[in-house]
């Protein structure tokens, strides 16, 4: 089992550090258990994989009905998370970790809670889901926005023309917000 924190600035988030086995031929480690995260279901589970190249900036991206679970294979990444549901009491919290194959850490991301990550090297991330994709629950906010005030590694990343087009929070009106009891 690995071992399980509860992130102190973002109620829901949860970090894993994963045990690695390893000897001459190289190692093994197990990245996901539904078991490690109780709080939901997992009946509906898709995996996927995102190959990025040094200095892409994927998000700030948020779901009404998907939790996420990232592990970084390959490389490393700057992790960004900010608290977008207006009932929590964290609130438009931020918080930053990097991720990789030097501290395999895992990072579960509950519904409400934007994430994106910066590849600082070459990268490949994996992620869980528990529902499948549905392009009626993908929603970003800007990753630049000054109210969330993300302190990213780089000024200048690539971006992808659909992240480039984020909102800033202040222009979504409240009531359009994920709330803390999203499926």
């Amino acid at each position: 089992m690995p071992e399980i924190t509860d992130s102190q600035l973002i109620d829901g988030v949860q970090f894993t550090v994963l045990r690695a086995f390893g000897d001459d031929r190289g190692r093994f480690l197990e990245t996901f258990r539904k078991a490690w995260f109780p709080q939901r279901s997992w009946a509906r589970v898709q995996s996927n994989v995102s190959y990025s190249k040094a200095g892409v900036l994927r998000g700030l991206h948020y779901h009404f009905h998907q939790v996420d679970y990232w592990f970084c294979v390959n490389g490393t990444v700057q992790v960004a998370l900010a608290d977008l549901r207006p009932d929590s009491r964290t609130f438009r919290k931020t918080e930053t970790l990097q991720i990789g194959e030097q501290n395999r850490m895992g990072v579960f991301i509950p519904t409400g809670v934007a994430h994106g990550f910066l590849a600082l090297t070459d990268a490949v991330l994996t992620y869980n889901v528990d529902n499948y994709y549905d392009n009626t629950d993908e929603h970003g906010v800007a990753w630049n926005d000054p109210e969330l005030a993300v302190s990213w590694k780089q000024d200048a990343p690539q971006l992808s023309e659909r992240d480039l087009g984020n909102p800033l929070l202040a222009d979504l009106p409240v009531d359009s917000l994920p709330r803390l009891c999203s499926a």
